[in-house]
């Protein structure tokens, strides 16, 4: 496995793309694809996974297919439109990043429909990988595990947790962010008994129950502090909570790898949806 740094907007540690037989896993956006590439070297990968479309991890995805159009590119069913066709996926995230979405990503390219391989909701195996559906993140989100190595690559449903230090959070974006089904994708990649858990944001940690726990653990936190205040209230907590257990210049790299002042909107959204859950 190589884990990839792209360097998004030069910035160290906050965004990873992982190379593992052939395959491509979460190439990051198209902000960045420089990055990418260097890493990747000589190397042209043979499929593209995806965990899930958000841009900072699939954005580049359409710009890698018409660079090498033979690439094929896993996605949930979920989102394999959004994919091809990109246009409502480029207006939900201009609501969240306005003037900044061309800085921030880059271009975005649709990726033709031949190139998609969809993946169902009841996941499937497949040569050395095993997919499973992991919602609460994303309705499109999910994971796969690198058989021979006992690996999973868990894009965001595992959490953040910037090195050295591995405070681990929980990315909570709108528009579906998912408390129940969170908890419930955390329980299955429990259930992998894996030795390693890789994530975007960032790297591979070996010390993988641990890993999940406080990742639920962060969530709940996390929801609790936003059902008890405002969007400029909650962004100050967490910005608080992570420069309290780390170092200056990682906290600043938690706050480029889930920006804190998007965070509330999708909690906010999630625990609404309980409150109006019948029952």
């Amino acid at each position: 496995m190589k884990c990839i740094d792209v360097h998004h907007l030069g910035a160290a540690g906050a965004i990873a793309a992982y190379l593992v037989d052939g395959c491509l896993i979460d190439p990051g956006p198209s902000s960045s694809l420089d990055g990418l590439l260097r890493g990747l070297g000589d190397e042209r990968p043979e499929r593209l996974l995806l965990t899930h479309i958000h841009l900072d991890h699939a954005g580049a995805a359409g710009t890698l297919v018409r660079r090498w159009p033979d690439l094929e590119v896993w996605v949930h069913e979920r989102g394999a439109e959004h994919l091809a066709a990109p246009e409502k996926l480029i207006a939900s995230a201009t609501r969240l990043y306005g003037d900044d979405m061309d800085r921030l990503w880059g271009e975005i390219v649709p990726v033709p429909r031949e190139s998609l391989r969809v993946i169902g909701s009841g996941g499937e195996d497949h040569g050395a990988w095993r997919i499973a559906y992991t919602p609460g993140h994303a309705s499109h989100h999910v994971a796969y595990l690198h058989k021979p190595t006992a690996t999973i690559y868990a894009g965001d449903v595992a959490g953040v947790r910037i090195p050295p230090e591995g405070h681990v959070l929980a990315p909570t974006p709108p528009p579906d962010i998912d408390l129940t089904a969170w908890h419930g994708s955390l329980d299955l990649l429990d259930g992998w008994r894996a030795d390693r858990v890789a994530v975007t944001h960032f790297g591979a940690w070996d010390d993988v129950d641990a890993q999940l726990a406080e990742c639920r653990a962060a969530l709940d936190r996390m929801a609790m502090a936003a059902a008890g205040t405002d969007g400029p209230g909650f962004t100050e907590w967490i910005r608080a909570e992570i420069e309290s257990a780390t170092s200056p210049q990682t906290a600043a790299t938690y706050a480029h790898a889930m920006p804190f002042e998007t965070l509330h909107p999708g909690l906010e959204r999630a625990l609404r949806r309980v409150s109006s859950t019948p029952g």
